[in-house]
């Protein structure tokens, strides 16, 4: 077991899970709204399973999808971090940044504000050379944080996701890059 990073923001704490965020997290994997670009809404157990799987990951190398608390009032938001996928493509090896935050913390600039601390980690303390993220067309609010993280589309690395079932809509995934050199530390900014 590693020791697992801890990482502020101005307004964010990522760190590790804990047992009171298992509730919080399966009504935002339920939420229509938060779950409107995946295949579908998690059940409890399902929910339980990710964090459990998310939990394990971060033990072992001590970075990973964090959960995201807002520090000033200690409330649990979601999550956002680095992970590597399951599934193979013709872009991996790869490490991805990734984020899932309730509606209610939507518009307020935290998925931007955590994604970035969690690419500078991987940039910095990690010494990644990409991180690539992965979206369906139809969400335009990730592309948006995808853009102000830097990251362009690399259109030659469409794809249907292999985890996703022949036929859904949120098949079809955009991939997203952005390179260690042409990252901008969120200090210069």
């Amino acid at each position: 077991m590693t020791e697992v990073t801890r990482l502020h923001t101005e307004r964010l704490v990522l760190r590790e899970w804990r047992e009171e965020d298992r509730e919080p997290f399966a009504a935002l994997n339920d939420d229509p709204a938060v779950m409107e670009h995946f295949p579908l809404h998690l059940t409890r157990e399902a929910s339980d399973a990710m964090v459990d799987r998310i939990t394990t990951f971060l033990a072992e190398r001590g970075w990973g999808l964090w959960a995201v608390e807002v520090a000033e009032t200690g409330s649990f938001i979601g999550f956002t971090g680095l992970s590597i996928p399951r599934f193979d493509a013709p872009f991996m090896p790869c490490v991805e940044v990734g984020w899932r935050l309730a509606r209610s913390a939507w518009g307020h600039g935290y998925a931007t504000e955590a994604a970035r601390a969690s690419v500078a980690h991987g940039f910095g303390p990690l010494a990644l050379h990409e991180v690539v993220a992965m979206v369906v067309p139809a969400n335009e609010r990730s592309q948006g944080v995808m853009r102000k993280l830097g990251m362009t589309r690399d259109e030659s690395a469409d794809f249907d996701h292999p985890l996703v079932p022949e036929g859904s809509p949120v098949r079809r995934h955009r991939l997203y890059r952005l390179q260690r050199e042409q990252w901008e530390p969120p200090a210069s900014r």
